[in-house]
């Protein structure tokens, strides 16, 4: 689990493959009952609102459902249930604050005049709409994403803002959408952060599925390889991310998949990235690797 302020610690639940496995065998109606993401709003009105009105909607926590279903069930990946969604949005909002504490300005404050607020609004409406395409499929899930959250977001936003800047913030919300994918050419810090938000969910309990149905392979096995994410105050930049394994194979994980979400987000200024590996709980997570002809 990332390691956030106390407050959002508190209200992230550990995200165990066995729970997204087992959640992915409910009927929907069991599934989305037990859904409800804590976010810390503070004093944020908006995004108060915002998290009650998701909590409350139940077509966008059956896209949570099925979603999940394709990725466990069908396709054997890492975790895509709401415990993901979740711990991005949480990440993601860590992220932004601790940006905004150290006085780097947001999209949506920048270009358009609106407040931290605003900004914080856009970054947890991305987390939680991000990877509703799923539900669709995996191939181009993004797009998928975006044809959902556009009207849906129409939905959740009403009388929180009036046009113009109900648009803009519409607008905003999609970018960081699109991209979160792999070639994704974030325009904005909020779009940037909700990008690397979603790679820096790579604790234990979400990758371990493909390595437990016996996937072996440099991800499978660079995935089960990382223990921990802790999210601190830098030295040399605003933000430290500190990640710790229990393997030396959990480097692919940082130098290939993170390094390549953080390349291009706009937040390479104020990130560093520190990877060490635990030695007391340094293990083999194979004994034996027998190479298939």
């Amino acid at each position: 689990m990332a390691g956030l302020d106390r407050e959002t610690e508190e209200r992230i639940e550990e995200p165990v493959s066995e729970e997204a496995e087992r959640e992915a065998l409910l009927t929907p109606a069991q599934a989305i009952e037990r859904m409800r993401i804590r976010v810390p709003p503070r004093a944020n009105r908006k995004l108060r609102e915002l998290v009650e009105r998701v909590n409350a909607d139940a077509q966008v926590k059956a896209w949570w459902h099925v979603a999940n279903v394709n990725a466990v069930k069908r396709l054997e990946i890492n975790d895509h249930s709401w415990v993901h969604i979740q711990i991005v949005a949480n990440i993601a909002l860590k992220l932004l604050r601790q940006l905004t504490k150290h006085r780097v300005e947001a999209g949506v404050v920048r270009d358009y005049g609106m407040s931290s607020d605003d900004a914080e609004v856009v970054v947890v409406l991305g987390a939680l709409l991000h990877c509703i395409g799923m539900a669709v499929h995996r191939d181009g899930h993004e797009d998928w994403s975006l044809l959902l959250a556009e009207p849906k977001m129409g939905e959740l936003l009403e009388g929180l803002y009036e046009e113009p800047n109900l648009s803009v913030i519409r607008a905003e919300v999609l970018q960081t959408i699109t991209s979160h994918r792999n070639d994704g050419r974030p325009l904005t810090l909020e779009a940037g952060i909700v990008r690397v938000a979603d790679a820096l969910d790579m604790a234990e309990g979400r990758s371990r599925i493909p390595f437990q149905h016996g996937r072996v392979s440099i991800h499978s096995l660079s995935a089960a390889a990382i223990e921990s994410v802790e999210i601190k105050d830098g030295q040399r930049a605003p933000i430290l991310i500190e990640i710790v394994m229990n393997n030396s194979s959990g480097i692919y994980q940082v130098d290939e998949l993170l390094k390549a979400k953080l390349r291009g987000s706009g937040l390479e200024p104020y990130v560093e990235v520190v990877a060490r590996i635990d030695t007391e709980a340094e293990k083999s997570l194979i004994p034996l690797y027998r190479l298939e002809l």
